[in-house]
């Protein structure tokens, strides 16, 4: 039995370490303050806010709820075995196994916790300066992105594509559904940089290419959180091409979005119609925006804390080395791996959850 209680210390202990670094006690005084609101006699004058409220409070119970009924069953059973009771014995490991399961299960939810986590995610590549050698990159990071979503059981739809003149691509933007796909491709996000003899040059010469990788979940039910005035948009149509002009359409269906107040452009051709184009192309300028004022709060926070936090993910975070030695390293995690050839068929999951780790050390899940 003290073996058993061992364990259950142990688990024990890793749940209220993760429930302090989850701030749960702290959404629970959320939880008081707004149920207090909706106890006001005003409360439902305003019914859209009520609603909203009300919303909330249902969200935040549903977060904090498994973890709180977690930590109570452990410490139910960890009572229980305290006991030395023999007869129970076989109970009490039955139960102590189904906990084990749940703690894993909730270890991964706890990295897993952000606000967007559980969203799809748009995901664009951009081909860095470099011509044909950063394009070529940017196609097999696409390859390498499109190989991990299909092994993980994610669907992919293509936003918009744009071919590189020789090879590969200048920029692509995908849609990637799936539990979780924002959350796992967190980590994705940055500069990627590739060494390796190139197979463009005649005298097969070691170069250095870079790519960048954005990532913003996908709000589709986010409408109340940002509002685009029409005047601040300025649409251009342009007619849908695929490879080889084998697709190409006679209509001018593709739509470029320039959002005036920022300068973003966003392009989409995957669809049908100029509206559904359209349609889809605002639906990641909302995200786009949404993920600019979030980076902006990051960024206030961060010199509040006196920290130098770099909020347009413009540095390096990966490296990719093919020659004169075979390894990808993480500069953020120092994760590294010498099977190249594997990260580049999409095996991605080891950088993911040690980069989801270090956000859960810091704090930042």
């Amino acid at each position: 039995m003290s073996a058993l209680v061992t364990t259950l210390k142990a688990h024990e202990a890793a749940i209220a370490d993760l429930m302090d670094k989850l701030a749960i006690e702290d959404l629970r005084g959320k939880i008081d303050g707004l149920e207090e609101q909706a106890g006001e006699a005003e409360f439902w004058n305003n019914a859209e806010a009520a609603q909203k409220t009300m919303q909330e409070i249902s969200r935040l119970k549903g977060r904090i709820s498994p973890w709180v009924t977690l930590y109570g069953r452990i410490r139910d059973t960890l009572e229980l075995a305290q006991l030395g009771d023999a007869s129970l014995a076989e109970e009490l490991e039955k139960e102590a196994a189904e906990i084990e399961v749940l703690v894993a299960r909730m270890s991964v939810q706890a990295m897993l916790s952000g606000q967007n986590d559980g969203k799809d995610a748009f995901l664009a590549i951009h081909s860095g300066a470099g011509g044909t050698e950063s394009q070529d990159w940017a196609q097999m990071l696409e390859r390498m992105y499109l190989r991990w979503a299909e092994d993980n059981g994610y669907k992919v739809e293509m936003i918009d594509r744009s071919e590189g003149e020789e090879a590969g691509v200048k920029s692509v933007t995908m849609c990637i559904r799936g539990e979780y796909a924002y959350g796992y491709l967190r980590s994705e996000q940055g500069v990627h940089r590739l060494v390796r003899i190139s197979p463009f040059d005649a005298q097969s010469r070691r170069h250095t290419s870079f790519a960048k990788v954005e990532l913003w979940p996908d709000v589709q039910d986010a409408t109340g959180e940002i509002e685009i005035a029409e005047k601040d948009i300025r649409m251009e149509v342009y007619r849908a091409s695929g490879a080889g002009g084998q697709h190409v359409q006679k209509n001018s269906t593709a739509v470029r979005l320039i959002h005036i107040p920022t300068g973003l452009v966003i392009q989409c051709q995957n669809e049908r119609s100029q509206a559904q184009n359209r349609d889809k192309a605002m639906q990641i300028l909302k995200a786009r925006l949404l993920d600019m004022e979030r980076q902006k709060k990051e960024a206030e926070l961060a010199a509040l804390k006196g920290e130098n936090m770099d909020a347009n993910f413009g540095s390096q975070i990966r490296s990719y080395v093919l020659h004169p030695y075979q390894l990808v390293k993480d500069l953020r995690t120092d994760h590294e791996t010498g099977n190249t050839t594997a990260v580049l068929d999409g095996r991605l999951n080891d950088f993911m959850e040690a980069y989801l780790q270090m956000k859960v050390a810091e704090g930042g899940a």
